[in-house]
């Protein structure tokens, strides 16, 4: 897959210093929290009647409910949340005093996106002593979706042992995910509510990825617009809370078993239809890969 220039890794890595609240975009533990909206109840996005008018009071409604829903889920975050993201951010100064230095086969001048998620990994592993790897999710083709795959860091922390293991996403590019071309002023607002980089919980995560989803649906439709396969409800769950590979700098992996809402089982790898336009530009296949095991 193409890869853009340092361009947007520098602009990404300046505008960090001055705005880690828009960045992040989280509000640490011991905040006010709005009301605990019920996330979990109703059926899947992509199976949603798209066919119904809203009333322009409905479509207030509808807007103002979703704007609640993503507010309320991004108040709530924990601790151990809170420490891997200022962590993140650590790294993510680090690397901006130090420069972005690509080591690919066909290396970028400044670095490149897979070269820069490679570096914070290291910096949350060997440096702030997180167990940190570099995740690949890949799955197959369906008649809903087509086949991908999908690259992002992933701590996985065991501090408390009342609560057992506990996956933390990192996503360096996370509004970029969800954003639509000409989408209406409505959607806009919500997106801009993302934090630039999320550092969250997988159950945050899916949490998010459902309201957005209803909530780009809406909008396409409403914008009498077609609903690319690559932004259904179980596309996006493919990139973040499926079988994936883990691998990190030391060629060390660990085995764990998950089994999220809709998965489409692995096979061989194939690249994603979506076309990366965002912030880091899209993934590239860089000399240091190493070894890796399937989680299933």
């Amino acid at each position: 897959m193409d890869r853009q220039s340092s361009d947007d890794i520098m602009r990404f890595l300046d505008g960090m210093a001055s705005s880690d609240d828009v960045l992040f975009g989280f509000l640490d533990e011991g905040n006010q929290s709005p009301e605990d909206f019920n996330l979990n109840g109703g059926s899947d996005t992509d199976d949603v009647d798209g066919n119904g008018n809203c009333t322009s009071e409905e479509n207030k409604v509808f807007w103002q409910e979703q704007e609640q829903l993503l507010q309320g889920t991004l108040y709530r975050t924990s601790s151990i949340e809170t420490k891997i993201r200022q962590a993140t951010k650590e790294a993510l100064k680090q690397v901006k005093s130090k420069g972005l230095h690509c080591v690919c086969l066909r290396p970028v001048a400044g670095g490149c996106r897979s070269c820069l998620r490679d570096e914070i990994s290291r910096h949350l592993r060997d440096v702030a002593g997180y167990d940190c790897v570099t995740s690949k999710s890949k799955w197959r083709s369906s008649q809903d979706i087509p086949a991908g795959e999908h690259e992002y860091i992933e701590i996985i922390d065991r501090s408390d042992s009342k609560k057992g293991e506990m996956r933390v996403v990192i996503e360096l590019s996370f509004r970029a995910e969800f954003e639509i071309a000409k989408c209406g002023e409505d959607y806009k607002r919500l997106i801009s509510r993302l934090p630039e980089v999320y550092v969250g919980k997988t159950d945050r995560l899916r949490s998010l990825i459902k309201i957005l989803c209803i909530a780009g649906k809406k909008c396409l439709r409403d914008n009498k617009m077609h609903m690319g396969p690559w932004r259904k409800h179980k596309y996006m769950q493919a990139k973040w809370l499926g079988t994936c590979e883990r691998s990190n700098s030391l060629g060390a992996a660990v085995s764990e078993t998950t089994e999220p809402e809709n998965w489409v089982p692995r096979a061989k790898p194939r690249v994603s239809m979506l076309n990366y336009d965002g912030l880091l530009g899209s993934l590239s296949t860089g000399i240091g890969r190493h070894a890796a095991v399937t989680v299933v």
